[in-house]
């Protein structure tokens, strides 16, 4: 395990826990990892950071909160974003997919979402969160999936996805 277990760590212990598994576990695949990130807004990427030796792994992290970032640097098309929206895995396959093409990764973990309190709706209620993983050179099929968080706050749920998305860079 890596040596980053301390309680020097902004973050949760369970993320910093999980984020040491990530990065212990790529590094000895010899994977590195690229983050497109939406809701988390960067969560995903400092909780890899917080574990020493984490350069090993990834490669970078996008922070596309907005559509027009989405567009502009990871090359999702607005038709996309205006027919399903950002929360949905047609759009975070894009993501992935942008960031995969703007890195040198051989994995990529793209999450969006609603995380609220505002922004809900009555089809994609608060707490709506999608995911997608995507690998360079691979002829698989899209792995997407949309999950109902049950965060209290707007914090938990944050917390919550980025826990999921962690999970989609273990080998």
């Amino acid at each position: 395990m890596t040596e980053c277990m301390t309680s020097e760590t902004i973050l949760p212990h369970e993320v910093t826990a999980l984020a040491a598994k990530v990065v212990e576990a790529n590094r000895a695949e010899g994977r590195t990892v690229v983050l497109a990130e939406s809701c988390t807004g960067g969560l995903v990427a400092s909780a890899l950071t917080e574990i020493p030796g984490s350069s090993a792994v990834l490669d970078r992290g996008f922070v596309t909160y907005s559509n027009q970032a989405k567009m502009e640097m990871l090359g999702v098309s607005a038709d996309i974003i205006e027919t399903f929206g950002a929360v949905s895995i047609a759009c975070v396959w894009a993501m992935a997919q942008g960031a995969l093409r703007h890195s040198h990764a051989d994995v990529a973990v793209a999450v969006s979402g609603i995380a609220g309190p505002g922004g809900g709706t009555a089809l994609k209620p608060v707490g709506t969160v999608v995911f997608a993983r995507a690998f360079r050179n691979s002829d698989a099929a899209p792995e997407g999936d949309l999950r109902q968080m049950d965060g209290a706050n707007r914090a938990e749920i944050r917390r919550q996805a980025a826990l999921v998305a962690l999970e989609l860079l273990l080998p």
